[in-house]
């Protein structure tokens, strides 16, 4: 029997008489072509099943001695002992990309590396180009050339996987957490990849993303937090906490505003125990009173996104830190334009084209900037110059989205420390998103290894 890639699947061909194919990891009988038929992903499960011997995958040689960092040497050991299959996990800042490239090189074999965003394909390929000579692969952002060793945006990975899922032996993704709730999941689901390595700051910490995950790439096999490298690895780091209430009328305001929601989503969730988020816009969508307690919602989520309160505030730290380099976070564009207009901070948004915003990092590099101000873009995929202070005016993603924003302050330098301003209403659920944030940054106990496969 043999297993032939085919269009991102196996097919069992020559099946011997006596074999329960049916019974082995993932194969399903497809009557379209009278064959059996199993996930790529699967390949090395059926190998296992089968007692075949494992692939032996080329050399492909030419890498440099990849410097890493004692708990990056910890973390490449643990996934070597899980059986170069797992997920890392450490925080924004301590050096995710080094790790894997010296997982690249001590694996030696064809790889592929998914990235989000074209941003962060053009930084990993100035990494891979540090440690590797020659030729690297691009697929994403308008290139199309495939190599021993490849990096590919997600987009471009969905779209060539099940044509090219067969030529690589490890697969790499960065920022894996995107993956695992089924929105371009048949890209690790197309490639025969044995070896396997997610790198990510946060985790999903549902159960059902997790479980998806570790069935696409494996199990968590090392995880550190910011409270972890702080103070050696990166630079320690205060946060500050400014409880701004509303003034009358924006609290007469979004009280309106706030009920006019929950007299829709309170019965709507008392009916569904166990209905979530997403079920309730699908149902407000649907009558003239949903759609009304939406905009009431969005509304009320702008009015807190720059309070008069924070306003201030902002105004006092920004003249405060007049010295230091300030990012400032805000939690949507609006608050962040809002941000820009009042005290001329260069915006980093997702309508700031690249070369512009490649522009505003180099001046605020050399200085020339004192701050920026951005709603999402900063969070993700851009290798931020060194800043000593951040201002979360307001936030929305939960956990993910605040260490990776503390991520962009803890670049260490001589005599360092960052310090973080949260400016929150009370009386609202920014407090509870706040004891959220602040549970994202408790030290983590590194996952037990799971026997090699």
């Amino acid at each position: 029997m043999h297993l032939e890639f085919d269009r991102g699947t196996l097919l069992l061909r020559d099946v011997p008489p006596g074999l329960d194919a049916a019974s082995l990891p993932g194969v399903l009988w497809d009557p379209r072509v009278g064959a059996f038929r199993a996930p790529a992903l699967r390949r090395a499960d059926l190998l296992a099943a089968l007692a075949a011997p494992p692939d032996a995958p080329a050399s492909l040689g030419g890498w440099g001695c990849v410097d890493v960092r004692p708990y990056q040497a910890a973390a490449l050991g643990a996934w070597e002992g899980a059986g170069r299959r797992g997920v890392v996990v450490l925080p924004t800042g301590a050096g995710k990309t080094r790790l894997a490239v010296a997982a690249m090189a001590a694996a030696d074999a064809p790889t592929i590396v998914l990235v989000p965003t074209r941003v962060l394909l053009a930084q990993w390929l100035e990494e891979l180009r540090r440690w590797r000579p020659g030729p690297i692969g691009v697929l994403g952002d308008g290139a199309r050339d495939v190599r021993p060793v490849t990096v590919a945006t997600f987009e471009s990975a969905w779209r060539h996987m099940a044509r090219l899922g067969d030529r690589f032996a490890l697969l790499v993704v960065d920022e894996a957490h995107h993956f695992g709730r089924g929105l371009r999941d048949e890209a690790l689901e197309m490639t025969t990849a044995g070896w396997r390595l997610g790198l990510t700051a946060t985790p999903p910490a549902e159960a059902a993303p997790r479980a998806r995950l570790e069935a696409l790439l494996g199990p968590v096999v090392f995880a550190l937090s910011v409270s972890d490298l702080a103070g050696r690895w990166l630079a320690p780091f205060e946060v500050v906490t400014l409880t701004l209430p509303l003034a009358p009328d924006e609290r007469a305001e979004y009280e309106a505003l706030r009920g006019a929601f929950l007299a829709v989503a309170r019965p709507f969730f008392r009916a569904r125990p166990g209905a979530a988020w997403v079920d309730l816009l699908r149902a407000a969508r649907e009558t003239d009173a949903g759609r009304r307690a939406l905009v009431a919602w969005r509304r009320s989520r702008a009015l807190l996104a720059y309070t008069r309160g924070k306003a201030a505030a902002l105004r006092d730290l920004l003249a405060r830190h007049r010295a230091a380099r300030v990012l400032v976070f805000t939690a949507d564009n609006a608050a962040a334009y809002a941000v820009a207009r009042e005290h001329l901070v260069m915006p980093i948004t997702c309508d700031v084209g690249r070369a512009e915003r490649a522009d505003a990092l180099r001046r605020f590099a050399a200085g020339e900037l004192r701050a920026l101000v951005s709603a999402r873009v900063l969070n993700e995929g851009l290798d931020v110059p060194d800043a000593d202070v951040g201002v979360v005016v307001g936030a929305t993603q939960g956990e993910r989205e605040h260490v990776q924003r503390i991520g962009r302050l803890l670049r260490p330098g001589p005599g360092k420390r960052a310090l973080v301003y949260e400016l929150v209403t009370p009386d609202t659920p920014e407090m509870a998103q706040l004891a959220q944030r602040r549970a994202a940054l408790a030290p983590r106990t590194t996952a037990p290894l799971r026997p090699a496969r």
